[in-house]
């Protein structure tokens, strides 16, 4: 039997301190926002005040608190979450999946993802199967993580011509959702990514692109992507605010005729 303590969660004002903290908020201008004294904050945040529900969403919102966390703030003070959290999956998904697949279809030959709060493949087009010659079967097993697919030195990484640049702009993500999130799991993903070595030359730049591409080398010769990233407006779901679409366009003339020709082919 195991005998271990697991540490009770946060209480509420314990979380609510984390959070303002998180975001550079003194008490007095998170009160200001929310329209409460200052003094009951600090009331709310050592416990000897009882906040109702209406205003621990009108903090979370102010504080920009996801909103799987906005759920464990009402469980912590004993409310039953608002946000609901389905599977992807779920029926009540079908109008999202279908404009998800529309987009994933409409952009082939040319790669596309919907990715989950952890850098999670959901769903793709499978476009551009040259792009993951060479890559570790392991890295290819769903789920796919694409950070790990794309900077693992099993993966993709040998192969991109701008890597560090690449790495930079994943670490650079990964802590902005830290700082968002809070996430121990995205902290893991860090973590491990910062173990990565630097793969490859880093003389490509960009080419004086606006946006850093996505520059590999492939059996079809250099292959040059620009990536966009969409997500859905005023979720109320927390499974739709986490995910993500991830589309590459070709940055270059060549890429653009190399991908449709294989595509033809």
């Amino acid at each position: 039997m195991d005998t271990r303590k697991h540490r009770a969660p946060p209480a509420l004002g314990e979380q609510l301190r984390a959070w303002r903290e998180r975001r550079h908020w003194s008490q007095l201008a998170l009160a200001v926002q929310a329209e409460v004294s200052s003094r009951h904050l600090s009331f709310i945040e050592t416990g000897r005040a009882q906040p109702g529900r209406e205003l621990i969403l009108r903090l979370a919102d102010e504080l920009d608190i996801p909103l799987r966390e906005r759920n464990d703030l009402l469980i912590a003070a004993g409310f039953a979450p608002v946000f609901k959290m389905r599977s992807f999956d779920d029926p009540g998904f079908d109008p999202i999946r279908a404009i998800v697949d529309l987009t994933l279809e409409r952009h082939k030959p040319f790669p596309a993802y919907l990715i989950d709060r952890h850098w999670n493949i959901i769903r793709s087009n499978a476009a551009v199967p040259v792009l993951f010659d060479g890559v570790d079967a392991a890295l290819l097993r769903p789920p796919v993580n694409v950070i790990r697919l794309v900077l693992h030195p099993r993966g993709m990484a040998p192969r991109i011509l701008n890597h560090a640049a690449w790495r930079s702009h994943y670490l650079t993500l990964l802590r902005r959702q830290i700082q968002m999130t809070a996430d121990p799991q995205l902290q893991v993903l860090l973590h491990e990514t910062l173990a990565y070595p630097v793969t490859g030359p880093d003389a490509q730049n960009g080419d004086g692109h606006p946006a850093v591409p996505l520059i590999v080398q492939t059996r079809l010769g250099r292959l040059s992507f620009i990536g966009a990233t969409t997500v859905f407006g005023s979720p109320a779901d927390v499974t739709l605010e986490e995910v993500a679409l991830e589309v590459l366009h070709p940055a270059d003339a060549y890429t653009d005729q190399a991908v449709q020709a294989a595509a033809r082919a």
